[in-house]
């Protein structure tokens, strides 16, 4: 298996003549762009990794404008768009008490409040609402929406999770 990576934003577009590239931040910590120097650039359809030297960035509006080593043309900005600005995922910023990344859930078990066993977190799924956790047992696969009505604990070094699923959640 791969090293796993934690995305902090995505190229947009490119950025003036000279190969700088306009990102998208992805993170809680915009400010986070001036104290990388390395990253891994993720084309993540393809799981192509490449990393790359950043010389500099700076702030535009809510993007971050930055420069690669190597990438010296619009042509090869170009050929960077879409893909992902990420770093190993010892280098994701520490959390306080009690929060977490999504991706720290992947492979907790799910319980219910009453100890039924759900199945595992095997993946996130992004909504406008709020985020549905994927977990999935030996045949089916559950959608359970991520909010304290239903997620009633997260013990992230037990890797459990327990829910209080409304009635028919666990039936859909």
């Amino acid at each position: 298996m791969k090293d796993r990576l934690v995305v902090i934003g995505a190229i947009a577009r490119t950025h003036g003549l000279s190969g700088q590239v306009r990102v998208t931040p992805m993170t809680d910590d915009p400010e986070r762009f001036g104290r990388v120097r390395e990253c891994v650039l993720w084309d993540a359809a393809h799981d192509r990794r490449e990393r790359y030297r950043i010389t500099g960035t700076r702030r535009q509006g809510a993007a971050i404008v930055m420069t690669l080593e190597g990438c010296a043309s619009a042509e090869a900005a170009a050929a960077l768009v879409g893909r992902l600005v990420a770093l190993p995922e010892d280098e994701a910023l520490p959390l306080g008490p009690g929060r977490f990344y999504p991706w720290q859930l992947e492979g907790c078990r799910v319980l219910t409040e009453d100890g039924r066993e759900v199945g595992r977190v095997t993946g996130i799924e992004r909504s406008p609402a709020q985020d549905l956790w994927i977990v999935r047992d030996d045949t089916r696969e559950h959608l359970i929406p991520a909010v304290p009505e239903i997620v009633s604990e997260v013990d992230l070094a037990a890797r459990r999770v327990v829910i209080r699923p409304p009635a028919g959640l666990l039936d859909l």
